[in-house]
């Protein structure tokens, strides 16, 4: 008989633990909250000044901010990128390269990827304007 009592005590309170112990518990969507994809900006600048992009990990806890349609847009008026944003998207990409004798690549040479030391550009004709030679055919 004990048994019994002590499987029924337990599918009891299993069967119960699930529900709210007072309807104060219970959690009901606010009427006025919105719908966070459709209005939310693409960056947000906190008041620390840290621009935040949805892919930030920080974006969703950011409150106090200044909407902004772009980074760039949010950078440019002083604010800063997160630390842990990736270094890909704060520098602009190499297009070409010239190296230190003076020589300009762009990804098509076959020393492109070789040229370790080099001053960037983004296109031969700016890197022939600083006095840079195009590769030899």
């Amino acid at each position: 008989m004990r048994l019994i009592r002590s499987v029924a005590f337990a599918c009891a309170a299993w069967a119960l633990a699930g529900l709210p112990a007072h309807a104060a518990d219970k959690k009901e969507p606010a009427k006025d909250a919105k719908a966070p994809a459709a209005d939310a900006p693409a960056v947000k600048k906190s008041d620390s000044g840290i621009c935040h992009d949805k892919s930030s990990p920080s974006y969703e806890r950011t409150k106090n901010f200044t909407a902004f349609k772009t980074m760039d847009e949010c950078v440019k008026t002083g604010g800063s990128l997160p630390k842990n944003a990736a270094a890909t998207s704060a520098a602009p990409a190499i297009v070409v390269k010239k190296s230190d004798n003076g020589i300009c690549h762009d990804p098509s040479s076959p020393s492109y990827e070789k040229t370790a030391k080099f001053t960037s550009y983004p296109s031969m004709d700016d890197c022939v304007k600083s006095g840079g030679k195009a590769p030899k055919k």
